[in-house]
């Protein structure tokens, strides 16, 4: 067992930009909308958080940064320039250093982006989310499917590196609609799509609408199952196989943040709202910081920390952990990474799963065949009970 997991996981830096233009009815991310934003005094609190995190971890080599949020495309472009010297004179970073914005169509512009790239911005991700203005305006998005085709020209046209979110088992979609999206999808030549099934969350407004009764036309639960089966089937025929449950990438195209996640690495998170995992001698730490920008702003300010909470994250949880997001991806969990006690308690129920062909063994490997991720969170309960 490799005691710091983030040796082989990798180390990354999360930082979360809150806001955004509109909130969409689906969102149960930590977004908010305001009149006006203070780009200096956020700057000045990034770049003391920065500095805050680099003193346990300066000596590490940074492999990534994302840019998450809310819509992080809405931060001046001087913010961002200011953020990536901080990193770079607080780290020394990978040569193959991956720097991913997440955008919105609606707040693309070619200048912007431009900017971000003399920053080091050298991926960014699309929320265009559907291809159509009917369904675009049912998911509450402020941009239209020309906007989007636009935002995506400039972006190819601007870095190396693009991918673009879709969502499916929309209201009154069809299996042929999402077919014909995906085949449209397909042809705008991205090396990178996530896409995603529409979940009805608590506490957003797509969830009060649902337990009114005012949420209707959504497909049933075989039909989004015959979506997702027929999204790995297309995907893998284009050459952009499920590397993890909703991503998709030709080869060397995955996103290597995410990969840090899903590999049970170390990232740092700052901003309000992110959640980080950062290991020091030996012991995991989950970290959190408050969910309100303005508490948030005000901490960092006043303490000089952004942080709420340091746990202690025990190493059966560390390993627990590591299981139920690597099996989310296609590599799968390395079993040599698993103490004997987690070992001996999964044993059985990996040769029953692998019976039920529901994982597949592959040397000191265990995964979920790409047909059976669908189940998943029926496997890892089978598995982890």
């Amino acid at each position: 067992m490799n005691a710091e997991p983030w040796r082989v996981g990798g180390f990354g830096l999360y930082i979360h930009w809150p806001f955004c233009q509109a909130k969409c009815p689906y969102c149960d991310f930590n977004s908010h909308v305001v009149k006006s934003i203070d780009q200096d005094r956020w700057a000045r609190a990034y770049l003391s958080e920065l500095d805050r995190v680099a003193a346990d971890t300066s000596d590490r080599i940074l492999g990534t940064v994302f840019f998450g949020g809310g819509t992080p495309s809405l931060m001046d472009p001087r913010t961002v320039d200011q953020i990536m010297d901080r990193i770079r004179a607080n780290w020394n970073v990978a040569n193959d250093f991956e720097v991913t914005m997440e955008a919105n169509p609606s707040s693309v512009e070619a200048t912007r982006f431009q900017a971000y790239r003399a920053a080091g911005v050298d991926r960014v991700s699309l929320g265009i989310q559907a291809l159509n203005d009917t369904d675009l305006k049912a998911l509450g998005r402020l941009h239209s499917a020309g906007e989007a085709k636009a935002a995506l020209d400039i972006a190819q046209s601007t870095f190396d590196r693009v991918s673009f979110d879709l969502i499916y088992a929309r209201q009154n979609q069809s299996l042929a609609d999402w077919e014909a999206e995906l085949t449209k999808a397909l042809s705008y030549g991205t090396a990178h799509m996530s896409l995603y099934q529409l979940t009805i969350e608590d506490g957003t407004a797509f969830g009060d609408r649902l337990k009114a009764g005012k949420l209707c036309d959504l497909p049933d639960e075989d039909i989004s199952a015959d979506m997702f089966e027929l999204t790995q089937s297309t995907m893998t025929a284009a050459g952009l196989p499920a590397y993890e449950v909703s991503n998709h990438a030709k080869a060397g195209e995955e996103s290597r943040h995410n990969l840090i996640y899903w590999r049970g690495g170390d990232y740092l998170g700052i901003g309000p709202g992110a959640h980080g995992r950062l290991t020091i001698n030996g012991t995991r730490y989950a970290t959190e910081t408050p969910l309100a920008p303005s508490i948030w702003l005000k901490s960092v300010e006043d303490t000089g920390t952004g942080q709420a909470s340091q746990s202690r994250v025990s190493a059966d949880e560390v390993e627990t952990e590591y299981v139920m997001m690597s099996l989310r991806t296609a590599e799968g969990t390395d079993l040599q990474r698993l103490s004997g006690r987690l070992m001996s308690d999964i044993t059985n129920n990996i040769n029953k799963l692998e019976e039920m062909n529901l994982l597949v063994r592959s040397d000191s490997h265990i995964s979920v065949p790409a047909d059976k991720r669908v189940l998943l969170n029926a496997i890892l309960k089978e598995l982890l009970v």
